[in-house]
């Protein structure tokens, strides 16, 4: 077809030449992300089903009678979570504050103040390393719910990303390029019900051995011990709950492809959280994990 113009109306002036399609060099794309969307197709996906994301958390949540709050971002007590905060400076108070690591504390002030159901989507700010997985600044969902213990919340958050997953890509199952574009995709299930393992329990089971009472003094050099025998490096101080998680890391987590759910956590490693119904020395803490990398 061939199109014979009357007249051209220039409506911006184009002072540099775009690049060939296909930009590859990671550090012009995400420095220059207008270019990136400008020429690549995959950038504009993501940022589409990043907003389908958001969409579908609030809506779940909402009907389900949680009610959306927004919480202070700068405190004058850095607290919510163990993490080094950034510093700022109130000018007119003539205080310093921190940028908020984690809206925790907040949130569950307005549980205590008899808002049952609350939850906040929003920035949290942690002034630590940058890698593939950690960024200064993200976006996180924290929600809290009364009179519900880690067997409900699991059941919950179970339901809330399979129903998400299906309704953000039409499939249970995704294709997830971990290593770039250019690499073969990681196949991650999210079909549930998503498998649930007690952290102590399979750890024995992995490495063959009986780990003896956390609560000896002497339970640390046998889990040094353990990691000199498989070759797993921990960075000093050599605590039992630092050795303990080097050894899930390396063990347990490696095999958390599809979702799973880490449980009953060490009473030694989870102090502040609630003891376990029926395991002595543990506690009634989960994590999430999907494709290696904990999620929730």
């Amino acid at each position: 077809m061939s199109v014979f113009a009357s007249s051209v109306t220039l409506l911006a002036s184009c002072l540099r030449m775009l690049p060939k399609r296909g930009l590859k060099d990671p550090e012009t794309r995400y420095r220059q992300r207008y270019l990136d969307l400008l020429l690549n197709d995959g950038s504009r996906e993501v940022f589409v089903r990043r907003a389908g994301i958001i969409r579908f958390i609030r809506r779940f949540l909402d009907e389900r009678d949680f009610l959306e709050v927004e919480t202070p971002m700068m405190n004058s007590i850095a607290g919510g979570a163990t993490a080094k905060p950034f510093i700022t400076h109130h000018n007119d108070l003539g205080i310093d504050m921190f940028m908020r690591v984690a809206p925790e504390l907040y949130l569950k002030q307005l549980v205590v103040g008899g808002l049952d159901r609350v939850y906040e989507i929003g920035r949290n700010f942690r002034n630590e390393g940058i890698d593939m997985t950690h960024n200064p600044e993200f976006t996180a969902c924290e929600f809290y719910a009364a009179y519900w213990d880690y067997n409900d919340l699991m059941d919950f958050t179970e339901q809330m990303l399979s129903e998400m997953v299906v309704a953000v890509t039409g499939s249970p199952v995704i294709q997830y390029h971990a290593n770039g574009p250019d690499a073969p995709p990681v196949s991650i299930d999210f079909t549930p019900p998503f498998r649930r393992i007690s952290m102590v329990s399979a750890l024995e089971e992995r490495l063959a051995t009986k780990i003896p009472d956390l609560d000896d003094p002497a339970t640390a050099k046998f889990l040094e011990a353990l990691c000199k025998t498989h070759n797993v490096t921990c960075a000093p101080p050599l605590t039992t709950p630092r050795l303990l998680d080097k050894l899930v890391g390396e063990f347990l987590e490696i095999d958390c492809v599809n979702p799973t759910f880490i449980c009953d956590h060490p009473a030694a490693m989870s102090p502040l959280a609630k003891s376990h119904r029926s395991l002595p020395g543990m506690t009634e803490r989960f994590e999430l994990f999907a494709n290696r990398r904990e999620i929730c």
